[in-house]
């Protein structure tokens, strides 16, 4: 049985896009992004910029809370595979449709990615691929 306080999760930073929101933690970051937005090759850049300024010289995960619908670019995955310390994708939804988007987002990523439909286990997940490499 453990004794003490529970580990609590603190927010880093939380950015405020005009596609959604970026909260980034001590060595993962978690994207909510707006109904209806699309996520281009430049607001994607606004999302890598913010993993440079906090995750430069660490490994880091990166969560897609996918609450809402939205429009993703596929050729960011090239982009995002160039990133060396990126070590998890996770995407998190309920939604049928996201589950089907993601096997042709994996298509183009090829590095190590996952779907949940719980946000604890998508956390559990990307805590451990960043620690173990």
């Amino acid at each position: 049985m453990k004794v003490g306080p529970a580990k609590k999760t603190i927010i880093v930073k939380e950015y405020h896009l005009d596609i959604g929101i970026v909260q980034v933690y001590d060595n993962y970051m978690v994207a909510i992004f707006d109904e209806g937005a699309t996520v281009t090759l430049e607001r994607a850049y606004q999302v890598i910029g913010i993993s440079e300024i906090h995750f430069r010289e660490k490994n880091f995960g990166y969560i897609s809370l996918r609450r809402n619908s939205y429009a993703i670019d596929p050729t960011i995955y090239q982009y995002l595979r160039e990133l060396e310390n990126l070590k998890a994708f996770a995407v998190v939804s309920v939604k049928e449709m996201d589950m089907h988007n993601f096997k042709i987002e994996k298509m183009f990523y090829k590095k190590p990615m996952k779907f949940f439909i719980d946000y604890n286990n998508a956390l559990k997940w990307v805590r451990r691929r960043v620690r173990i490499k």
